[in-house]
């Protein structure tokens, strides 16, 4: 007990300031985090100037036209959030447990997945959990990952990177196959075609990848280097889904996921390429480590249909 009374004058600044220096970290910008508080502009900066000054450090760098994290302000954002996603787990496990609130699973779904996934996920679900409800993310990886630890999500979907997060773990692993897609008006390669000729072929389209920043566009460029096959894309994008209607408005080829073409209804303006080799990419389900799921979350993750 003497230690944290100790603690307790010296406190250089309590939970209602540290989320309110989250909210500037995140907007960068002190007049929307107190638009988001309900606070005037003066009274978030009084607040965190009161941190700084606690702590003997400059947390943010401010310009006329911008406010940007220091290194120190970065590293306490980090930390921080997950100390306030774990207390605000806290008080959900509470209000669930004690109080009535409605149980709630929140996941984040990679852009690069794709809609055509979420029936799998959500179809069993709402069927076995009605009182169960859903809040739904898509966002790039990364994203989803520092959502994970901060705890602002319950798990991820993703395309996982070379190495996750010491703070993650995978649930469930699941193999996602590939396709090669062009508009309907260009003629099939024969499959009997020889190496030279397809790498020809290759080179005579116009390329829509996935944009190669993320991992799975990262994995499909090693994949096509590995065979020698040289591909410029004329447009990189973010979405398969918007990929699929490119290709089927005749701006280009792609290699897509089989399943992002079960919800497209344009189907016949698209022609299928038959392609020796096929490339296949790893999407994982992700949780926080260290942490027990409630009993609702674990039955979702069984629930899902991969």
């Amino acid at each position: 007990m003497h230690p944290m009374n100790e603690f307790l004058p010296t406190a250089p600044f309590d939970l209602y300031e540290l989320h309110l220096f989250h909210l500037v970290a995140r907007h960068r910008s002190f007049t929307k985090a107190a638009e988001v508080a309900g606070l005037t502009q003066s009274a978030v900066t009084r607040q965190v100037q009161g941190i700084e000054a606690s702590l003997g450090l400059a947390l943010f760098e401010r310009t006329t036209r911008s406010v940007q994290l220091t290194d120190a302000g970065r590293a306490l954002q980090r930390e921080s959030g997950r100390l306030l996603g774990d207390l605000d787990q806290t008080l959900r496990n509470l209000r669930e447990g004690f109080a009535g609130a409605k149980k709630e699973v929140r996941v984040g779904v990679s852009r690069s997945v794709g809609l055509a996934y979420l029936p799998g996920f959500f179809h069993a679900n709402l069927r076995r959990l009605p009182g169960v409800g859903y809040r739904v993310s898509y966002e790039p990886s990364e994203t989803i990952l520092s959502a994970l630890e901060a705890n602002e999500i319950d798990l991820g979907v993703l395309c996982p990177p070379r190495r996750l997060p010491k703070t993650v773990r995978v649930t469930h692993r699941f193999n996602d196959a590939f396709v090669l897609i062009t508009p309907r008006d260009v003629a099939p390669l024969p499959e009997s075609a020889r190496a030279n000729a397809r790498a020809a072929w290759l080179g005579q389209q116009n390329w829509l990848l996935l944009d190669e920043r993320t991992n799975t566009g990262r994995r499909l460029r090693s994949w096509l280097q590995r065979y020698g096959w040289r591909i410029e894309p004329g447009m990189q994008l973010d979405s398969f889904d918007l990929i699929v209607n490119l290709v089927a408005l005749g701006m280009g080829s792609s290699f897509v996921p089989t399943r992002a073409l079960a919800l497209y209804s344009g189907k016949r303006s698209l022609r299928r390429q038959p392609w020796p080799e096929r490339f296949v990419r790893e999407l994982v389900v992700v949780v926080r480590r260290n942490r027990k799921l409630p009993e609702h979350l674990t039955q979702f993750i069984e629930n899902v249909l991969f």
